[in-house]
Order: C-alpha cells, then sequence, then structure tokens
C-alpha cells in the first residue's frame, strides 16, 4: 500500500501556500508510517508524475475557491475533486489537472482521490498565513490524519514534539 499527502500552494502569496504549512505541521506533529509518502509540492505539475503514480490514495492540501465563507474547511472526493480544477487559484492547479489526467490516461491514476483545503482570506504577497486560515490549522490537520486513519493507517502523536 502507497498513501501520499501532497501539500501544494505558493509560499509567497499567503493563504495560497497553505498545503505546504500543513505537510510541514503534518511531519512535525505526527509519526507517519513507511506506506505515507509526504510530497511538498510547492507549485509544480508534470514533474509529480512518477511520484504519484499507482497511489493506493492520494491526499492533497491545498487553498480551494469553493464559494464559502473566507477560512472554511473544504473536503472534496473522487468524483468531486474535478469541480477543484473549474476555478482555478494559482497555475500549480492546472499542472496537477493534467498530472491527474495523464495518470489516468496512463492506467496509473490513485485508487483514490481527497482534496483537503481552506478557502484563502488573503492572496497577497507575504510568506505568513492569515490569522483566520493560520487558527483553521488545527482542524485541517485532524482532517488528514482522520483521512489517512480511515484509510487503514497508523498514525500516531509526535510524543517528543508534546514534551
Amino acid at each position: 500500500m502507497r498513501f501520499i499527502v501532497l501539500g501544494v500552494g505558493n509560499t509567497l502569496l499567503s493563504d495560497e501556500g497553505i498545503g505546504v504549512r500543513a505537510i510541514e505541521k503534518l511531519q512535525l506533529d505526527y509519526i507517519l508510517p513507511p506506506e505515507v509518502v509526504v510530497i511538498d509540492g510547492g507549485t509544480t505539475g508534470m514533474e509529480m508524475l512518477e511520484d504519484l503514480s499507482n497511489a493506493d490514495h492520494l491526499i492533497i492540501i491545498d487553498a480551494v475557491r469553493s464559494g464559502r465563507a473566507p477560512a472554511a474547511i473544504v473536503r472534496l472526493t473522487d468524483e468531486q475533486v474535478p469541480v477543484f480544477f473549474k476555478t482555478k487559484l494559482s497555475p500549480h492547479q492546472i499542472g496537477l489537472s493534467d498530472v491527474l489526467a495523464t495518470l489516468a490516461f496512463i492506467g496509473e491514476q490513485p485508487g483514490g482521490v481527497t482534496v483537503i483545503g481552506v478557502e484563502p482570506v488573503s492572496l497577497e504577497t507575504g510568506m505568513s498565513l492569515s490569522p483566520q486560515v493560520e487558527a483553521r490549522l488545527p482542524e485541517l490537520m485532524d482532517l488528514v490524519v482522520t483521512e489517512l486513519r480511515e484509510l487503514g493507517v497508523a498514525v500516531k502523536n509526535n510524543l517528543l514534539k508534546a514534551a
């Protein structure tokens, strides 16, 4: 089994960097088994083709424009995921859409895809998340960990972090 947690986004544009910030926190706060691969996708696209091929499940963490209130948590699964790409927030989503389409075309698509994200408050130039989105990070992490556990992955809290 191979599960991928992919954090994407541009850390130079405030809330657009939520995916990258979330995987940094995931790796710091949790102990993940070897079957979980955490990837900082940044703003990359087709270069991820090999990394994402034949995954049992792909969890994408990103800023998501869904029309919900600013800082709202968004979760999309399988057939809902194409909706994620209809309202592009930034160029990396175009690249990720192409990667998923290519994987499907060559028969190497993930067994399942979940997008977990936050409606951005700010996309202004800045390296930190808006206070509202930053406040949602613990809830976002809980959703990612719950998703992994529901897939049968043994995720443990990093007790060294608490010490």
